[in-house]
């Protein structure tokens, strides 16, 4: 504890003298080397909204109507800050790019020289800045136009002090995404300024080494947070580019990782372009992982298996993906969710059974019950998750988790009618002595997915807990809840006088939900939880619940495709959330 406290407070000291020691360098920058050519998208609605003074960031929207610039408006929390500090939101004014868009970008760029710009202020972190760097580096000539000598100046000589900045602290940086981050903006800055050449070599030996190291064979990082990896993936590329433009080669280590990340993103890729939302991360912006994919000209598939611990069924219009694994464990797992054998399915454009998502946005109690197994569409027992949250950390307020699964074989096999998964973990062996065992089968023509949870008791001394288990409750049996959390814009009623729950889609497709009739079936409420909206959205769940009381216990279900999309119509309809704040 004292350790990590120490360590943190040392970190904060360092940045701020290498900050403060970077404003005082005398090296001079007048341009660029070559002119930088912008590779980051942006969300044309966000930046409209900005320009209206809307400021929305990590789930909190400040109207800021009257105020010159963002820096002089107090800030509801440490996250809001971090992102307007990161200066991603230049990629949405640039996606508009118009003259008020650009009057916005110069002002608040400036502003933040004039106000920070002397190494004051949280920005002056390795990650942060690297984000920053390369947002100022790619639209450079967008914030240039029309602007003096002065201004210019200024501009050179801050990208100057925080390459300066970056070079003596990258190291500094957390392994994997705030890493690579600072080490991409370093590389970036060190090939496109003149004179800074020097400061890109020892950052592209870096990188390099961070690809073997943070990169698996299976091509997945350790937080295996699919949205993250996007993230990596996309750094990656963008470096690769640069130095592809400088004339220089890419280092094998680096090239690579690339290889290797690209097949695994096409397996987290559902049908409608996005992406598996798990352990923290998000669908990505949309059209992001397409285009990064296709940047990447890399056109090679994952072999059968899993993905980054993932397991993808695909047919037809439907694809379904399984956390097909144990999650992540120690630091990596601060933001690791307990979903093990949960899934995700999407019909065409459109999600049909999802997870709730990362609440973290919206305040410490909902990114705890974001990460719960309830939260996400599989099985829980007794009220209790796969895994649980360790008591917080004293000085960072981290939660890891801890007593999680620690075995999960899993199979996916072709059958007659399709493909099969089959998988299990021993989440609930020491509290319950029971085994969850999940089947999926996904029939060829991607219309019919057949489900099967079992809790299995195996051995004499798992037995003998669940006997214990048993008695304390007399024999009632333990409570289980299966859950299929539906997206907000499914339509879902119960029929058949309750034995079945058809769900309409916006593209037209009607599935239905049915099961074996030995358990109860409701449809209950349910939130959708999405970073850059104000707060969650309402939903609704398919709720199977019953109680264990034998040593195996069978629940069979089935989600079916009643109605196709009417013939000639075509699904395109693409729901921006900067749009529709409620």
């Amino acid at each position: 504890m004292f350790s990590s406290r120490f360590q943190a407070r040392r970190s904060r000291f360092l940045n701020k003298w290498h900050a403060r020691a970077a404003t005082r360098t005398r090296t001079q920058a007048r341009g660029f080397v070559s002119s930088p050519e912008p590779r980051t998208i942006g969300s044309f609605a966000r930046g409209r909204q900005l320009i209206a003074g809307n400021l929305l960031f990590s789930g909190s929207l400040i109207e800021a109507v009257s105020a010159e610039t963002p820096w002089e408006v107090p800030a509801p929390d440490l996250d809001f800050t971090r992102e307007l500090h990161g200066f991603a939101w230049m990629d949405d004014l640039a996606a508009v790019g118009d003259v008020r868009a650009r009057d916005t970008a110069q002002r608040w760029l400036w502003g933040w020289i004039d106000r920070y710009g002397k190494g004051r202020g949280i920005g002056w972190t390795p990650d942060l800045t690297g984000r920053r760097l390369i947002r100022w580096i790619n639209h450079a000539i967008f914030l240039l136009r029309g602007t003096d000598q002065q201004k210019s100046d200024a501009f050179y000589r801050s990208l100057v002090e925080q390459t300066y900045f970056l070079s003596r602290r990258w190291h500094a940086a957390a392994p994997g995404l705030p890493r690579f981050e600072a080490l991409t903006g370093l590389i970036y800055a060190g090939l496109s300024l003149e004179g800074q050449e020097a400061l890109a070599d020892p950052a592209i030996k870096a990188l390099a080494r961070e690809c073997d190291v943070q990169i698996d064979d299976q091509g997945g990082l350790p937080t295996r947070n699919p949205e993250e990896l996007l993230h990596v993936f996309t750094l990656l590329t963008w470096a690769a580019a640069a130095l592809s433009d400088a004339g220089r080669g890419t280092p094998k280590a680096h090239m690579a990782a690339i290889e290797r990340i690209a097949p695994t993103l096409r397996t987290l890729r559902h049908t409608d372009g996005g992406l598996a939302r798990f352990h923290g991360g998000g669908r990505g912006a949309e059209g992001w992982l397409d285009h990064a994919l296709s940047t990447s000209k890399i056109k090679t598939r994952q072999p059968d298996g899993l993905s980054m611990g993932y397991a993808r069924l695909s047919a037809g219009r439907t694809s379904v993906i399984i956390d097909a694994s144990a999650p992540p464990g120690g630091p990596a797992s601060v933001n690791a969710h307990a979903s093990t054998l949960a899934f995700e399915v999407t019909s065409g454009r459109r999600p049909l059974v999802v997870n709730c998502g990362s609440g973290a946005s919206f305040g410490v109690e909902w990114r705890r019950a974001g990460r719960a197994t309830p939260s996400h569409s599989g099985l829980s027992l007794g009220g209790y998750s796969s895994a649980r949250l360790a008591d917080p950390d004293r000085f960072t307020g981290s939660e890891a988790l801890i007593a999680c699964p620690t075995y999960v074989p899993v199979e996916i096999e072709p059958v007659s009618d399709g493909t099969k998964f089959q998988g299990g973990h021993n989440g609930f062996v020491r509290g319950f002595g029971l085994t969850h065992a999940r089947s999926l089968e996904l029939t060829q023509d991607g219309r019919g997915l057949a489900g099967e949870d079992m809790l299995l008791a195996l051995e004499d001394h798992e037995k003998r807990q669940f006997d214990r288990e048993l008695d304390a409750v007399k024999l009632r049996g333990i409570p289980f809840e299966i859950r299929f959390h539906l997206h907000p814009d499914v339509d879902a009623t119960l029929d058949l006088g309750g034995a079945a729950i058809s769900m309409a889609l916006k593209s037209g497709e009607i599935w239905v939900f049915r099961h074996d009739g030995t358990h109860k079936l409701s449809l209950e409420p349910s939130v959708y939880l999405e970073r850059n909206r104000l707060k969650p959205r309402a939903s609704l769940q398919i709720l199977l619940a019953g109680r264990a009381t034998s040593y195996a216990t069978r629940i069979r279900w089935s989600l079916s495709k009643a109605q196709e999309t009417a013939i000639g119509v075509r699904d395109l309809s693409i729901d921006d959330p900067y749009d529709d704040q409620d």
